[in-house]
């Protein structure tokens, strides 16, 4: 298979300043069904010998200029080779047509990082991470769930995408009459955008100031994606997923065989976050009935809410992450 060739911005064009202890560069990566994607790689400087590597994604709607590539270059500080990845479909990273997202294609994305990282010379093959954020988080689960090569996965302020697109918020949209009456509005689009030949957008977050009487995870989502982490090429900065992009994931349960994972997990989440009962409930059922639990970990963060572990420094467990990938990936 051979990688497309990427429009790929070489200005540092982060949300986040550059760091002096690490060096930074662009690099691109197949995978499986031949979409190229484009990450972020730093490593350490004055290392030597193969190290340690972790593959970085998410939020969901996010790039890699926000929030995965802070916590990529965070965790290369402390010695980690690590890469932040736009998913297919999004951001700098190929694949037609834009803006989609699939249950399958997303966890083949994280897979096709491990292969990227098991084959470069300066990292160990047997010491490979991911950290998933937001409804990266559950991908990273799957993804455990599925790829051997990972010995290590974080999975920060997770997001079940399957779940809350067949459930919605807080699980009160789950009933057959209420999944019918999605199915018939989403599948009608379908027609009508078919006919068009085109797509729509769903929208973004709500521009600044949001309204007063509007639930806080949504001023939350909206404080962050549109003012202090705004990006150009962010989804949610922007216009959102194509309002069919997420159809797929109403019928596709991808933790399903989470209580399968052998490998070392670590779920964190704040305790304030609208999302902790994703991270609560994945991490219990991932537990249940498992001969794998000595070396799974729930972290709740007193006082954080979903965005706190995105871009707040002062709130990430930072040497709590590092301990963990320093204990697992040996």
């Amino acid at each position: 298979m051979k990688t497309a060739e990427l429009k790929l911005t070489q200005k540092w064009d982060k949300t986040f300043p550059q760091s002096d202890k690490v060096d930074h560069c662009k690099v691109t990566f197949i995978n499986r069904y031949g979409i190229t994607l484009a990450a972020d790689m730093y490593v350490p400087k004055n290392v030597q010998g193969k190290l340690p590597a972790i593959a970085v994604c998410g939020p969901f709607g996010a790039v890699k200029e926000q929030c995965s590539g802070l916590y990529a270059q965070n965790m290369a500080e402390r010695g980690f080779l690590t890469i932040a990845f736009d998913p297919s479909f999004t951001g700098e990273s190929g694949g037609e047509p834009r803006y989609m997202a699939s249950p399958d294609i997303n966890t083949e994305d994280f897979q096709a990082a491990v292969d990227f990282l098991s084959v470069q010379e300066n990292v160990d093959p047997e010491r490979i991470g991911i950290i998933g954020i937001c409804g990266w988080g559950g991908m990273a689960l799957n993804t455990a769930a599925l790829d051997t090569r990972v010995k290590a996965t974080v999975a920060s302020t997770m997001y079940d995408m399957t779940r809350v697109n067949a459930n919605g918020y807080f699980d009160s949209e789950d009933s057959e009459e209420k999944r019918h009456e999605k199915k018939v509005m989403l599948n009608n689009l379908r027609t009508e955008e078919y006919k068009k030949g085109s797509y729509s957008r769903g929208g973004g977050c709500l521009p600044l100031p949001v309204p007063e009487d509007v639930p806080f995870f949504v001023k939350d989502y909206s404080e962050y994606y549109k003012g202090r982490a705004y990006h150009e090429r962010s989804l949610n900065s922007n216009d959102g997923w194509n309002t069919l992009g997420c159809l797929s994931f109403m019928n596709q349960p991808i933790l399903k065989y989470s209580n399968e994972i052998r490998s070392a997990v670590l779920v964190m989440h704040g305790e304030k976050a609208h999302s902790c009962y994703f991270g609560r409930d994945a991490f219990a059922n991932m537990t249940a009935d498992s001969k794998y639990t000595d070396n799974k970990e729930l972290l709740i963060i007193p006082d954080a809410v979903h965005t706190d572990l995105y871009d707040n420094v002062d709130v990430i467990p930072f040497d709590k992450m590092e301990d963990f990938f320093r204990t697992n990936l040996k």
